[in-house]
């Protein structure tokens, strides 16, 4: 049986099957990059939901696997060396269940550093951007009468699904005909921006017809489809 009882995370979530990979998370777009990505490859995982409404991701349990306070993190009971390995940040999970499963990466190391590539632009500007927005659109900051910054976050929105679109004109997936770790980490976000911030009308998103069109591939997958309700609200 594996022990896992060294990880102070455990005490919190206990692990019902400690020889899994185990997941802290919820379902927002950074969160369900990584069930997406496990459901995408078949690795078995054991899901814990990390609920901000009672400040989980601010307990000592979890800053004791991730003191950055941010979901998803993972505790790999099977790390390299057979070793357990505790990892935060979805795009660092992404890139490590990928080369640990050999899926969804390109093996050929231009094409591969051309995923990592745009993986990066995900996360230093869609990520941030569409959040922003969001906050500025949704939440607290539609009742700021200055709307300066709710339009610096639009535009930005706006050039980065430009980006995309562009880059989507010829082809089925970010990287070409192959679905990657770059589809699970832009897409969540670009469902987000539309759908739960109810941005579409605001980023004119009819004018990406390539994004769009992507965005329906995505989630018509069936792993997309379950990994999404991942971890399971309470």
């Amino acid at each position: 049986m594996t022990d896992l009882s060294a990880f102070a995370i455990t005490r919190k979530w206990p692990a019902r099957h400690p020889e899994r990979l185990q997941l802290y998370s919820l379902p927002t777009p950074n969160g369900v990059k990584v069930s997406i990505m496990l459901e995408e490859t078949g690795l078995a995982y054991e899901p814990h939901l990390v609920s901000f409404d009672s400040n989980d991701q601010l307990s000592a349990e979890f800053l004791s696997l991730n003191p950055n306070n941010k979901i998803p993190a993972i505790l790999d009971p099977n790390g390299p060396h057979g070793a357990p390995l505790a990892l935060f940040e979805s795009g660092a999970i992404l890139l490590y269940l990928a080369e640990k499963t050999g899926q969804l990466l390109p093996q050929d190391q231009a094409l591969r550093y051309q995923a990592i590539q745009w993986l990066m632009w995900q996360m230093g500007g869609i990520g941030p951007m569409f959040g922003q927005l969001g906050f500025f659109h949704k939440f607290a900051g539609r009742d700021y009468e200055d709307k300066r910054p709710r339009d610096r976050y639009v535009a930005e929105s706006v050039r980065l699904l430009g980006v995309l679109d562009q880059l989507l004109q010829d082809r089925d997936w970010t990287l070409g005909d192959d679905y990657s770790i770059v589809d699970i980490a832009i897409f969540p976000w670009v469902r987000n921006l539309v759908g739960f911030y109810e941005a579409g009308e605001l980023v004119q998103f009819e004018r990406f017809a390539n994004v769009a069109r992507v965005l329906d591939a995505f989630l018509a997958r069936p792993a997309v489809q379950r990994g999404l309700q991942i971890p399971a609200r309470t």
